[in-house]
This record gives structure tokens, sequence and C-alpha cells, in this order.
């Protein structure tokens, strides 16, 4: 009996040998360790002035629509330093003397709408929080949003996702 477990025993241990064969061409390079993920993001500036005509509402469309998988992230100017202009991700809140200002969006696989919100009338705020407003809008995977990742953070999402100044369609004119 020990002679037959040992035949078994040699041969279970032939049979589960793992084997070599040559080695395969190599994938496309990888992004911080997620192997064969190509990342392409799309990236829109656009402005424009709330006001009561368009129910405090800045709306655009995206020119190739289908972004049934993607997300999207919108950041507003607020300012520039040292010739850099400073974005923040939105949405934004500004706790000021007659109230509660957001800023805040909504996308659909189309359109991006942004659009004031909060505990104010935004009639009584004055033209630098409604007037010559820009935004930029990044198109990104979904797939690697699960990556986690400081997207607040807008010039590490601008490098992580490849994109350079001049990839921003730009459809609205700056002061």
């Amino acid at each position: 009996m020990k002679r037959l477990s040992a035949i078994f025993s040699l041969i279970a241990l032939l049979a589960f040998q793992a084997c070599e064969g040559p080695m395969g061409p190599p994938g496309p390079p990888g992004l911080d360790g997620l192997d064969g993920v190509t990342i392409v993001g799309k990236a829109f500036e656009f402005g424009g002035n709330f006001t009561s005509a368009n129910d405090y509402q800045i709306s655009f469309t995206f020119p190739s629509a289908n972004l049934a998988s993607d997300k999207v992230l919108v950041y507003l100017l607020v300012g520039e330093f040292e010739g850099e202009d400073i974005w923040r991700l939105m949405p934004q809140t500004y706790y000021l003397d007659n109230g509660i200002l957001v800023y805040n969006f909504d996308f659909t696989r189309r359109d991006v709408i942004c659009f004031l919100d909060g505990a104010i009338d935004p009639s009584t705020l004055g033209s630098d929080f409604t007037q010559n407003q820009i935004f930029r809008a990044i198109v990104i995977p979904a797939d690697p949003a699960n990556f986690r990742m400081d997207y607040s953070d807008y010039s590490a999402t601008m490098e992580y996702y490849g994109i350079e100044e001049e990839d921003f369609i730009k459809t609205y004119p700056r002061n």
C-alpha cells in the first residue's frame, strides 16, 4: 500500500508541475500600477452669465455626445496667481452675509449644466458671482475612476489624464 501511495504521489507531482512556454508580447504601458489601462480624457472650457433669464444656469453640450459610462469633473475658475489660473472642483460653497451660495452642476451623457444653488436669492448676488463665469469640464473614463485620487487637485488631475492646456476646447471668450 505504501508503494501504491508513493506512485500516486509521484504522478500527482508530475501532473501539477508548472510548464513554461515562450514569453508573449508586452502589453501597453501601465499607469500607476494599472497595467494595460489607456486613459483618454476629454477637456472642455465653457462659460457664461448666471441670470434670471437662464434660471441661473449655464449649460454646455458635449460635441461628441456619448458619455454613457464616463464621469465628468467640473472646475470653477476662481482667480489667478502669478499668471496661473486657479481652479476649484465643484460643488463650491461660499458663505456670504446674505446666505449660502453653492456653485453646483449635473451632467448627462449629452451635456453638463452648472447652476447656482444654496440658501440665497441669486438676484441679490453681485456681478463677481454671476457674470463671466468660466468652467472646465473634464470627461474621464469610468473604469479608472475607482482608482483613489484627489480630484480636487486640478494640476494632479490634468497630469494624471495627460491633459494639456491646448487640449481644452474653449467655447466662451474670457474678458
